[in-house]
């Protein structure tokens, strides 16, 4: 904890180098598929507006009125395992993901229109939901927090690429299939 988005890349390229395998942060996508039920995006489900001021009016007043909760972090397999046995996942360590924060326009019928615009000094953080915060920031309480409620602990958890295999979606469905 109180890592940054550098720190957990640096850690990662170390791991591999010490060990001759491949470890590296899960993508966005990766670490909700290996979330499963445990994820939520209240961006997804908070209003149903097209127009994007009202979605964040929605989500913000939403955030404002949650409880407080106990932000120390707890030892591990504290939040339970979810349906595909990871440990603590939406728990009180959000976790840096590789992917960047990227800005998408919509339509009047809200569909994607024009490019898109990645900005890789922002990423996706991964843990009650989906937050985007400052690469270099080590404790987003404390600022840096570019969308929604600032994380109570930033983290990360990596992804071992193996035999070939090079995204926990993958590992997950070879498991599941194998039930």
């Amino acid at each position: 904890m109180q890592v940054s988005w550098h720190d957990a890349t640096a850690y990662a390229t170390w791991l591999s180098g010490k060990t001759g395998e491949t470890w590296r942060l899960p993508t966005d996508e990766e670490w909700v598929f290996a979330a499963g039920s445990r994820f939520h995006d209240d961006a997804l489900s908070v209003a149903s507006s097209r127009d994007p001021s009202l979605r964040w009016l929605a989500r913000y007043e939403k955030e404002s009125e949650q409880e407080i909760l106990d932000q120390r972090p707890r030892r591990p397999g504290a939040f339970g395992a979810n349906e595909y046995g990871l440990l603590d996942l939406s728990g009180n360590v959000w976790e840096w993901t590789n992917s960047c924060f990227i800005r998408q326009s919509l339509d009047a019928k809200g569909k994607f229109a024009g490019a898109s615009t990645a900005n890789c000094g922002v990423r996706v953080v991964e843990g009650e939901h989906r937050t985007y915060v400052t690469d270099f920031v080590r404790d987003a309480r404390a600022g840096g927090c570019a969308v929604g409620k600032p994380p109570s602990n930033l983290g990360f958890r990596l992804v071992h690429e193996d035999d070939g295999v090079a995204s926990i979606a993958s590992v997950l469905r070879r498991l599941m299939a194998n039930h």
